[in-house]
């Protein structure tokens, strides 16, 4: 069965209305292996849709809250992204080590955290749908990640992000967090490392 697929939840078999159904898929579905398509904005989250797959808010005061991100990483370290990482702009990547395009992304991802670790930018993975760490520890090591993953087999932190938002919808997906703690990015595939500057370069400039 191919990687590429929908991540839906099954639902309880009982009656249930169809407000309901629908913000259960809202919340509930994750595509694998995204293709990079634009998704319509909504809410009130004032961002503009690039191409490609990345969108930005380039007004700060247009910005939506990140979400409690914290757990365990995949080596067993307690990890709280608000907490550990204040004040740095945070680039966090959804990825699997089951997914093609993550692999093919993962160089790109290394190259440019190390460039830009002295910059107050922090890399963090966020591993989902590995039920089993080993495979994702040995993803890491393969590609010689130097920054920790979050390991969220089960997709909850997915689920903090606030409807609306620049919210993860595929996997790979990466979001940039601004120094405030507020999403300002999202990319819904892989990206190269130019695409990885281009989104940072004004982020780092921000005062």
């Amino acid at each position: 069965m191919s990687a590429c697929r929908a991540f839906r939840r099954p639902g309880p078999r009982r009656r249930i209305t169809m407000p309901a159904i629908l913000a259960a898929a809202a919340a509930l579905s994750l595509t694998a292996c995204g293709s990079g398509d634009n998704p319509k904005s909504g809410g009130q989250t004032q961002f503009v849709q690039g191409t490609g797959g990345v969108s930005v808010v380039s007004d700060k005061s247009g910005r939506q809250d990140a979400p409690d991100l914290s757990g365990k990483t995949l080596d067993g370290k307690a990890l709280d992204i608000a907490e550990d990482y204040k004040g740095k702009i945070v680039v966090l990547n959804v990825w699997g080590s089951w997914c093609a395009p993550c692999r093919a992304e993962a160089k790109n991802l290394v190259n440019v955290a190390n460039d830009y670790k002295d910059k107050g930018v922090q890399f963090v993975g966020l591993n989902t749908r590995d039920s089993d760490p080993a495979p994702a520890i040995k993803f890491e090591k393969e590609f010689e990640v130097p920054y920790p993953s979050l390991y969220d087999s089960a997709g909850k932190l997915l689920l903090r992000f606030p409807a609306g938002s620049l919210n993860p919808q595929s996997i790979p997906s990466t979001v940039f967090i601004d120094r405030d703690g507020k999403i300002a990015a999202r990319a819904i595939k892989a990206l190269t490392e130019d695409e990885l500057r281009k989104t940072l370069d004004p982020l780092v400039a921000e005062k």
